[in-house]
């Protein structure tokens, strides 16, 4: 029964029992996992502090053959997206690791997909600007995909210059990009429909964000 070590990105945690959870994981060099974390619930857990959606953690766990969930024996938290403040920026968090759990596949990795992500954890702790950072990536993830927005003609101009920015710099520097709201608005409007597309099915996650934006008084 073979122990594995690796840094890993946390998407999603479910309850499994009064004591136990399920943790959805993506590791740079074997892909998604999903496995257990014994008494991940308890007020005196291990696992404090590294189950957070986003976390960076340092994972150990063991595999038994024909098992489809790992054993998680630690994590030790690396970087965590609770400490980036308050506000958009948390309230995109969901919507980064939905993405990142729906476009990964299990036990596939693909190092350009972890990267991203720990990118993006970086970004938000650098204060980078979370719309263009939304935009930024959307449009990578779409790329690696061999979908490329900026081809359809259909975009504005302002829009396939942002895209085309976006190709020379980190999410760190999105804020340096040229971004008007109505440009971001526009790509996210075509994102959303390629993603639904390639999902075949919306994201919870954008209802989520809509939901928040009526409630400030912004346009969904």
């Amino acid at each position: 029964m073979p122990l594995y070590t690796a840094e890993a990105l946390v998407l999603r945690t479910y309850r499994l029992s009064e004591a136990d959870r399920i943790v959805v994981f993506l590791t740079r060099d074997r892909g998604k996992k999903r496995g257990v974390a014994k008494g991940a619930r308890r007020p005196r857990s291990r696992f404090t502090g590294a189950l957070e959606p986003l976390t960076e953690a340092r994972v150990a766990y063991f595999e038994k053959p024909q098992r489809e969930l790992v054993g998680l024996n630690y994590a030790e938290p690396l970087r965590s997206p609770l400490g980036i403040g308050a506000g958009d920026a948390l309230s995109y968090v969901g919507y980064f690791v939905e993405l990142l759990d729906e476009w990964a596949q299990d036990a596939d990795p693909d190092e350009r997909v972890y990267r991203l992500g720990t990118a993006v954890l970086d970004a938000l702790a650098a204060n980078a600007p979370v719309e263009p950072l939304a935009r930024y990536f959307e449009c990578w993830l779409l790329r690696l995909q061999g979908v490329y927005p900026e081809a359809r003609t259909t975009l504005s101009a302002d829009a396939r210059a942002f895209l085309a920015a976006s190709r020379t710099v980190g999410p760190q520097q999105v804020g340096a990009l040229p971004a008007a709201p109505c440009v971001l608005r526009e790509l996210e409007e075509v994102h959303r429909g390629l993603i639904a597309m390639h999902l075949e099915k919306p994201l919870k996650s954008d209802r989520v964000i809509r939901d928040l934006r009526r409630q400030d008084g912004q346009p969904a």
